[in-house]
């Protein structure tokens, strides 16, 4: 595998409960946790509602949108919005 190339996926949990799925690369991460089983809230899936609101608190993310609904603040705090934030490592996410 080139250096340069992104892996198909990483390996995500979710903190305290400790659920481990499979981050898919190409997919936003309420996608992977829905195929991992885990039941996640959500409600719009384009980062305006913020019904799935978690902490990162490990990892990166990247996202396709300009500027998804979360405040400067939230964002300087680690808080990502799942239904728009695609994985670019390992990562953990508080609930």
């Amino acid at each position: 595998m080139n250096v340069t190339e992104t892996p198909p996926f990483f390996i995500a949990s979710v903190e305290p409960d400790g659920l481990q799925f499979d981050a898919w690369s190409t997919q936003p991460l309420l996608a992977s946790l829905e195929q991992g089983g885990i039941d996640w809230p959500s409600s719009c899936r384009n980062g305006t509602c913020r019904t799935c609101i978690a902490q990162l608190a490990h990892g990166q993310v990247r996202y396709d949108i300009e500027w998804p609904g979360l405040s400067l603040e939230e964002k300087a705090e680690g808080y990502v919005l799942p239904c728009v934030a695609f994985p670019c490592s390992d990562l953990v996410l508080k609930i």
